[in-house]
């Protein structure tokens, strides 16, 4: 690969953990108000079992930053043992990320705009994204690597959906308002579109047959 083409490369590894940002420093403030007691509307839920909010923000930082760095076929192909020993972390990593999340929308109390159609959208994807892992997984144990790949993106697309939500729930709201039906279309529409562009990736790099 050439200079410039690694460089390019770099840029997607670079504009996924940027967009882990937004979730990052959310999640701090939020851990830094429940350690600190104070309570607000939007942190006294978490209070009583603070556990789980503390295990998806750790476990999604590091699926997001070392799942960036995956992104880049240069930095892969000159760090294969790394690319190896950070899968075996991304694997319980991204789990454990889908896992903490489910448990948050069934047992924490409801928020804002949240509501039936939204918990089921939450569990659908948490199963989504556990159910892509494995299959990534297994596909790598089995040495497939074609299809290894295309799983282990889509599970990452809906992880990182953190990032790219508060620009699609904005737009929502901005349209509506902040009410049940518009915070549940802006929220899946995060998801939707993560899905979507790596579908689109997916797709642009397998060659055509036929």
């Amino acid at each position: 690969m050439s200079t410039s083409a690694s460089r390019a490369t770099l840029w997607i590894p670079a504009g996924l953990i940027a967009l882990a940002l937004l979730p990052a420093i959310g999640g701090t403030v939020r851990l830094l108000e429940v350690q600190s007691g104070v309570i607000t509307e939007a942190n006294a839920r978490f209070l009583s079992a603070p556990l789980p909010l503390v295990i998806h923000f750790l476990s999604s930082i590091i699926y997001f930053v070392l799942g960036a760095l995956q992104f880049s076929p240069g930095f892969r192909s000159r760090h294969l043992g790394w690319h190896r020993a950070a899968g075996r972390v991304l694997v319980p990593a991204g789990l454990l990320c889908a896992l903490s999340g489910m448990w948050m929308a069934h047992f924490y109390p409801p928020y804002l705009g949240d509501g039936l159609a939204l918990y089921v959208i939450r569990m659908m994807v948490g199963v989504a994204m556990i159910l892509f892992i494995c299959l990534g997984l297994a596909a790598i144990r089995r040495r497939d690597v074609a299809s290894h790949r295309p799983w282990m993106m889509r599970a990452y697309a809906l992880g990182i959906a953190a990032g790219t939500q508060p620009l699609t729930l904005g737009i929502a709201i901005g349209v509506a308002s902040l009410e049940e039906v518009p915070y549940t279309i802006g929220l899946a529409a995060g998801w939707l579109l993560n899905l979507a562009v790596a579908e689109w990736f997916i797709r642009r790099k397998r060659p055509v047959v036929g």
